[in-house]
């Protein structure tokens, strides 16, 4: 591991910083690909806030649809299993796992693998000779072979115009930059989306004494029950072996491959919740869509094309995340013209890398080239196994 850059520490100097590797992002994927790094011996530095998007994004009170087998560590030494016999715990015990409890972990990790992170935000990364070169706010400059680009989704949370439009922006916020439910106590709460972030925001609001949250969803109400992802541990633990295998299936078979995916994750919803939002001042419109919304005083009027017509405080756009490149701020115009984008993503390799030599992308970013499952943290070891030898190649 490179000694420690501080915050300014070359700020003045006309020397960059040198490195084989800098990692940009130091939540789930970022903490594991260093890992990965230390064990193979490439030098590296990483850069954020350790899991500053699960801290600043995710509320205190959040229960996880991870398990005990989605660890960080490629090499299987600091797995939660690991931690868990540490702490005299048992998967048993602390199932559903909570946001605090993957704090914890990453934590541990971090202080068993000796992760140094830099607080050091990136402002641009740029081509310069045969590496990249990485512009920090403090005007500090690290010079990379390889770049990582493992940010949490933060830029990618998506609203749809049309409803945003509708709406006064003090009165809605995405359920992203919504962790903080005392302000909602005894308010009315509309929430437009109907997967699992929406119903157990629903349930988070209401156990903070909201007065009533309505839910409204173009589609059914999906089922509350078990959801089976063993078959997705076994394609993430393979892919190391087979990093192309993805692309190599027919447009057919991918579309399956995600339909089933979607199935375990987006039809069905952690049981534990139905019971939090099985109650009278919680109420659910599926197969509604919003028309048109007015306001009144400090109040929202919103108009369902099944003619309801309901009443809120406060608006909260349930409706996830999409890829755009584009709205990562260190990305400028001719860094995003040598990715050539399609549809907000940047084509990738086999290895997660871009057509810029040496800089990658992995999680959400990699999900179009490597398939949905790509986003989940129980492919973050797969992934810092491929992008580690994809850059131990490049040295």
């Amino acid at each position: 591991m490179p000694a420690a850059l501080g915050s300014g520490a070359i700020a003045n100097d006309m020397e960059a910083r040198a490195t084989d590797l800098l990692i940009i992002g130091a939540g789930p994927f970022g903490l594991a690909l260093s890992a990965q790094a230390s064990a193979l011996g490439i030098d590296h530095l990483v850069v954020g806030e350790p899991m500053g998007f699960w801290k600043d994004h995710m509320p205190p009170e959040m229960l996880l649809r991870s398990s005990c087998q989605w660890s960080l560590d490629p090499t299987g030494v600091c797995s939660i299993d690991a931690y868990l016999e540490e702490l005299g715990q048992t998967c048993r015990s602390v199932e559903p796992l909570s946001r605090n409890f993957y704090l914890d972990y990453a934590r541990w990790l971090q202080d068993e693998k000796r992760i140094e992170v830099q607080d050091l935000r990136i402002a641009a990364i740029e081509q310069h000779d045969d590496a990249l070169l990485a512009l920090a706010t403090d005007g500090a400059r690290i010079r990379a072979r390889n770049i990582v680009v493992a940010v949490g989704f933060e830029r990618f949370a998506f609203t749809p115009p049309e409803l945003a439009a509708m709406f006064p922006v003090e009165r809605v916020a995405h359920t992203c930059h919504l962790v903080d439910f005392a302000p909602l106590r005894g308010k009315r709460v509309v929430i437009i989306g109907g997967r699992q972030s929406a119903f157990e925001w629903a349930a988070m609001i209401r156990e903070a004494g909201a007065a009533s949250v309505e839910l409204v969803y173009r589609h059914d109400t999906p089922l509350f029950e078990p959801s089976e992802w063993a078959w997705v541990g076994d394609i993430v633990d393979n892919m190391p072996a087979d990093p192309g295998w993805f692309r190599r299936l027919s447009d057919q078979q991918k579309a399956q491959l995600n339909r089933r995916f979607w199935e375990q994750g987006r039809l069905r919803l952690e049981p534990w919740l139905w019971p939090r939002v099985d109650h009278d001042n919680v109420r659910l419109h599926s197969n509604s869509n919003v028309v048109s919304a007015g306001t009144q005083g400090e109040a929202m009027s919103l108009q369902l094309d099944s003619g309801k017509t309901l009443d809120a405080d406060q608006l909260v756009f349930a409706t996830g995340y999409r890829v755009d490149l584009a709205q990562l701020p260190f990305l400028p115009a001719a860094t995003l013209g040598a990715l050539g984008l399609e549809d907000g993503y940047a084509p990738l390799d086999i290895g997660f890398q871009s057509r810029v030599p040496g800089l990658f992308f992995t999680s959400l970013a990699a999900t179009r080239d490597f398939g949905s499952f790509l986003a989940f943290t129980v492919s973050a070891r797969a992934q810092a196994t491929i992008i580690a030898e994809a850059v131990r190649r490049r040295a």
